[in-house]
């Protein structure tokens, strides 16, 4: 059997296996976040992303969602519903890619919001 994620990639070249495994690592982050463990809305997972990004890269985080091929939360979008797509996500009737869109801008949340004056991670404005 193929991996699934190769499959993915194949048929859809755009994001590389990176940005595929880091919004599985921001899905977990997210629930984290929560009471309980329950079904995550795309805005929630934005912001799981956008926490997760910066406390792993810091102001470097743009630079390497971009080098993954992700430079919108719709490409976010992308790489959820063909996660979706391939059966290694779920979704609900009211989940759509346009959820998606255009919710934050990559240089107003990981450039022009990142505080240099300390080392603890920040959480975006």
């Amino acid at each position: 059997m193929e991996n699934p994620l190769g499959q993915i990639i194949a048929q859809d070249p755009r994001y590389k296996p990176e940005a595929y495994l880091f919004v599985h690592d921001a899905l977990g982050h997210t629930w984290a976040r929560l009471d309980q463990r329950r079904h995550v809305t795309g805005r929630e997972l934005l912001d799981g992303i956008k926490y997760l990004a910066l406390e792993r890269y810091g102001p470097m985080a743009r630079a390497v969602l971009n080098s993954w091929g992700v430079r919108t939360t719709d490409d976010f979008g992308a790489i959820v519903f063909n996660l979706v797509d391939a059966g290694l996500l779920s979704k609900t009737e009211e989940d759509d890619i346009e959820d998606f869109r255009d919710v934050y801008d990559f240089d107003d949340v990981f450039v022009r919001s990142y505080d240099l004056t300390g080392p603890d991670t920040q959480e975006p404005r």
